[in-house]
């Protein structure tokens, strides 16, 4: 059983989603889909260990041996993406059924449990699988189930926000298909290990220019980076809050997966940054949708566009260490990853608490819920704290490393923007903070309660894990930090 786990972490949600469907009932169906993404967790933990034991874990799909058959391989940093994209899959599931039963009708319960565990198979497919074109396929898979997870949403402009995150996630896509079919067309194969043996980077024809240059356009698109993110806001504004919640921790992380994978691991780095000056253009980019987007989310009065704008700044982060293409910088953006994960997931499970009790995510509305709502205010605070990048909190470690990374490179004026920027992180974090404490209570807050238990639990052990990793860096930090070494062709 242990050397088929790889191939089950991908058939189990994609078989458990039409079983949903067939059965129809929404109480089977969440128990169904709360089982396996738990299996799933547990399938990734026992795969991590193996690879943390003795090295990268292959899987042949019929026993085909690449490049002739696909390969599934689980190695540090695959894995690394795996393990919290699947915990957090999990835990969201468990957070979920209270707020999707205020904010999906229930006639559509099966439907939503059956597109979450395929939106789930795509991301953890885009992590496993050592094959390019696959790499597309499960990305499609996990966007069109995306794009149907934000369409649910209760407000009219929910479908709008789907179809216009429809349209720009076409786009990326076909960027994406043309980039593998210029690629297949150069090498004659597509899996990924064969394909780096065979790309001629060195002195190679034109076309290497051009396929690098739409895999990583529409991986932009994609990821939501500035100014390409137009997507984003309102795709997590509209979207169901337990929605909103797993694809704000995962989907856009999968994303910069496959960008470290392509650029480093296909490509190479001596070819995107020192042939191509792509260290330079994800610096700017970086920096600039950083500061942009931050300065969006002060004036926004909505909490979830909010945190969506704050996402776009996050995400500038893991570009800026990538664009360093050093070992810190780029243990920096992957330890980012899962760090943004677990802060933005907890922030929007918070939202998803106050929205089921007192009805709305505008700020206003939230006045002196501080009082009525102690619990789960005090989780944004924690988070907040998390987000600002306070020591002690799994934020600080990502901004600490980029910042050693920026030192080590040089890049002065880098560092002191990195901590520019964090001030106004604290001024959008403080607005939430001082409306909810400092405010006269509104009519909605001075009339709600305290959020379920069935929600607070899984919030706060996602909230109380940014403080954890923020203290016990060893595991997150190291994982990153051996994924990166094995990047740049050292050793873990």
């Amino acid at each position: 059983m242990d050397i088929h786990l790889p191939i089950l972490l991908i058939v189990l949600p994609l078989l458990a989603a039409p079983l949903c469907v067939l059965i129809g009932n929404r109480r089977i169906a969440y128990a169904i889909s709360l089982g396996v993404t738990w299996c799933v967790f547990a399938i990734s933990v026992a795969l991590m260990s193996e690879v943390s034991a003795h090295g990268p874990v292959r899987y042949n799909i019929g026993n085909w041996a690449p490049p002739y058959g696909i390969e599934y391989v689980v190695d540090g940093l695959s894995g690394f993406v795996m393990l919290f994209v699947s915990a957090l899959g999990a835990i969201v599931l468990t957070y979920a059924p209270r707020s999707i039963d205020e904010e999906i009708p229930h006639s559509k319960h099966y439907l939503f449990y059956a597109t979450y565990l395929l939106c789930l198979t795509g991301m953890l497919g885009m992590c496993v699988t050592g094959d390019l074109f696959n790499v597309f396929v499960f990305l499609e898979i996990s966007s069109l189930s995306t794009y149907a997870l934000v369409s649910l949403g209760r407000s009219r402009r929910a479908p709008l926000a789907a179809f216009q995150y429809l349209i720009l996630g076409s786009v990326g896509a076909t960027f994406i298909l043309i980039g593998i079919g210029l690629v297949y067309q150069m090498t004659g194969t597509l899996n990924m290990a064969d394909i780096a043996a065979r790309l001629p980077v060195d002195h190679g024809p034109r076309t290497v220019l051009v396929a690098f240059a739409f895999l990583t356009s529409g991986l932009f698109i994609k990821m939501a980076v500035f100014p390409v993110h137009t997507w984003l806001p309102n795709a997590y504004t509209y979207a169901p809050s337990a929605v909103t919640c797993f694809i704000a921790a995962t989907a856009t992380k999968v994303s910069v997966y496959a960008l470290i994978r392509i650029v480093f691991s296909i490509f190479t780095r001596e070819f995107a940054f020192e042939v191509l000056p792509l260290d330079t253009a994800l610096m700017v980019m970086a920096l600039v949708g950083i500061f942009a987007a931050s300065i969006a989310a002060i004036f926004q009065d909505n909490v979830k566009r909010l945190l969506a704008y704050s996402s776009i700044a996050q995400i500038g982060y893991m570009l800026l260490g990538i664009s360093m293409a050093n070992h810190v910088g780029l243990t920096a953006g992957i330890v980012h990853m899962f760090n943004h994960a677990l802060i933005k997931g907890g922030l929007f499970m918070v939202v998803g608490c106050f929205a089921l009790r007192i009805g709305s995510v505008q700020i206003a509305d939230w006045r002196g819920a501080g009082r009525t709502m102690p619990w789960t205010s005090f989780a944004w605070a924690i988070g907040g704290l998390g987000l600002i990048g306070v020591p002690l909190t799994a934020g600080f470690i990502s901004k600490w490393l980029l910042l050693t990374a920026a030192f080590d490179s040089h890049h002065w004026s880098v560092a002191v923007l990195m901590l520019l920027s964090s001030l106004l992180a604290v001024v959008y974090v403080w607005r939430v903070v001082e409306t909810l404490y400092f405010a006269e209570p509104s009519k909605k807050a001075k009339n709600a309660r305290e959020a379920p238990l069935g929600m607070l639990i899984p919030m706060y052990a996602v909230i109380v894990a940014t403080v954890v990793f923020g203290i016990w860096t060893a595991y997150s930090a190291d994982l990153a930090a051996g994924a990166a070494a094995t990047l740049l062709g050292g050793t873990p």
